[in-house]
This record gives structure tokens, sequence and C-alpha cells, in this order.
């Protein structure tokens, strides 16, 4: 007889079995490490605001190093900060298919409002 046996009535139907899918999360210092990351590209995403003051860059050269950084602080928070991974891959393909389909939608509008040529 099972631990589980022990605490279920005669008639009764047994417990669920429940996979508990035990990992090792990050350390507190890990966290703060990807803080310090995240932080930094936040400040270099703000800095974008003055490129073009600095260096004359043209709105296309600035919208396409956003992207990038956009999808790296987003796939750095989906990992650490939701633990997608640590997770059943299947919610990684969906956040995954999220993304592409945010940055294909964005990057349509931009374009239908002939953003990329100035």
């Amino acid at each position: 007889m099972t631990s589980t046996d022990l605490h279920t009535h005669p008639g009764s139907p047994p417990e669920p079995h429940h996979q508990t899918h035990e990992h090792k999360h990050p350390s507190d210092r890990s966290y703060v490490k990807i803080a310090v990351f995240l932080a930094v590209i936040t400040a270099v995403e703000v800095s974008t605001y003055w490129w073009d003051d600095w260096w004359d860059a043209k709105t296309t050269v600035i919208a396409l190093s956003l992207m990038p950084m956009m999808v790296i602080k987003f796939g750095v928070v989906c990992a650490y900060f939701m633990h997608l991974r640590f997770d059943n891959p299947i919610f990684r393909r969906v956040f995954t298919f999220g993304l592409i389909l945010a940055v294909l939608v964005y990057s349509a509008a931009l374009t239908s409002m002939h953003f990329w040529s100035s």
C-alpha cells in the first residue's frame, strides 16, 4: 500500500499523480546580474533618443538597432523572470511565435506608413 492509498477512503478515486518539475532556480546573484544587464540595454535604448544629435543617425538605423535590443530583452525576461527557460518547451514556442508575430506586424505597420524612407 502506498502513502497515497492511506489518505483515500475506500471507494473514492485515487488522488491524481502530479509530476513535479524540479529545477534549480538562478541564485539571487544571477538575478542581480540579469537586472544589471537589462538596465544597460535599457540605457542604450533610451540613448537612441540622442543618436540623431550625436552621430546624425537616420531613423531607419535607430529603428533597426532597437529591434535586436527589444528581442534580447524580451528573451531574457521570459527565460529568467518568467522561468520559461526551465518550463515546458511548448511555452517557449508560444512566446517565440508571439514575438515573431509582433515584430512582423510592427515592421509591416512601419512599412505601410513609409517609415523606412525617412
